[in-house]
């Protein structure tokens, strides 16, 4: 199967896209490069991020710091490729999730089942394959095949995941604590993502300084649009709590 990539042209920037990731000349990274991103609000446009680096490497579990309101979120849209920046250059050269429990994606008329089926071919999966891991744990038993706009949010929430699982990402993001179900339906997400998917990239993106210290191997911290990288974790930590 081909795999397709795409160029966006930014303000004379380049931003590489591979959705199954595979670029020649890199080996699995993702990479911004001197990125920065705003917005156009009532009062002029405000900068989320500037002049932003960072760069994430095969199997490497990296947290994000930040609080609220500091830029998070819009640089998962860019890590992500759902955003391009003003300027600057973002390389994916391995394949990246959407936001782990993210449902904003599913087409509400259809089906668990059938959108399930559209994710896998998008991504070269036989969705006939992942039928029955994902009616298992999701654990929605006759609603897997009712329309997603009958769901709780609950519910859309356990099928994000297992659509998350079902395709074996180079690199998982995760936007904040997944509260996903209950305290079991929690730690069943955690083996899968944590434990199953352990040599997998992960990148953690929250304001919880101990999710963080649990899960990764380094930190970077988001602070007045800049995004400071950190080898040493306490050090990350003594500047986030100073801030």
């Amino acid at each position: 199967m081909v795999h397709h990539k795409f160029l966006f042209n930014t303000d004379a920037s380049w931003t590489f896209y591979s959705p199954t990731g595979g670029a020649r000349g890199y080996d699995g990274m993702i990479e911004l490069n001197e990125v920065s991103r705003s917005y156009a609000t009532s009062h002029g446009r405000a900068t989320i991020l500037s002049g932003v680096n960072f760069r994430i490497m095969r199997g490497e579990q990296v947290g994000i710091l930040g609080r609220n309101g500091a830029g998070k979120s819009t640089l998962i849209r860019l890590l992500s490729g759902a955003e391009a920046p003003d300027s600057g250059i973002v390389r994916r050269t391995m394949s990246v999730s959407w936001p782990l429990a993210f449902s904003g994606g599913f087409q509400g008329s259809l089906t668990g089942l059938d959108n399930l089926r559209f994710v896998c071919r998008i991504y070269g999966q036989d969705w006939r394959e992942q039928i029955k891991f994902a009616e298992e744990f999701t654990e929605l038993g006759s609603y897997f095949r009712e329309p997603v706009n009958t769901y709780s949010s609950g519910m859309m929430s356990r099928l994000a995941f297992a659509m998350s699982m079902v395709i074996n990402f180079d690199c998982f993001l995760i936007d904040e604590i997944m509260a996903v179900g209950d305290s079991r339906f929690h730690q069943k997400c955690h083996t899968e993502l944590f434990e199953k998917r352990r040599h997998n990239a992960k990148i953690i993106v929250s304001h919880d300084p101990n999710y963080v210290r649990a899960h990764c191997d380094r930190l970077a911290v988001i602070k007045n649009g800049a995004l400071y990288n950190f080898n040493d974790m306490e050090e990350a930590f003594d500047f986030y709590n100073n801030e």
